[in-house]
């Protein structure tokens, strides 16, 4: 079982930046790759970004390749998103989540998800 919780989101302009953390409890969390989505108002929750258990293989959507960078760690039970450049189009709520597997984009091959963090980009 891991418990997952998003720090909170923010309000920023175009082309700022912010950084995502969410910590997990459990012992296993080195043990699951994590991954972060997002859902706007009216659509579909999305892949954004992935990251091993190690750290060491991140995926991307093209939309954020460039501009997001995930990270761990393990020591601290916490996965990152650094969000750079943002862009209004980035707005949503943002999700954590865990996989006991690596490199899977869609929101039913994870196992657990934390609450949702509101990201708002302005123009």
């Amino acid at each position: 079982q891991v418990q997952l919780v998003e720090s909170e989101g923010g309000l920023v302009q175009a082309g700022g930046s912010l950084r995502l953390s969410c910590a997990a409890s459990g012992r296993s969390f080195s043990t699951y790759a994590m991954g972060w989505f997002r859902q706007a108002p009216g659509k579909e929750r999305e892949f954004v970004a992935a990251i091993n258990w190690s750290g060491g293989s991140t995926d991307y959507a093209d939309s954020v390749k460039g501009r997001f960078t995930i990270s761990r760690d393990n020591a601290k039970n916490t996965v990152y998103l650094q969000m750079n450049s943002l862009k209004p189009e980035d707005t949503g709520v943002y999700y954590c989540a865990a996989s006991q597997r690596y490199g899977l984009r869609s929101t039913y091959q994870y196992n657990y998800w934390g609450q949702g963090t509101q990201v708002t980009v302005s123009s």
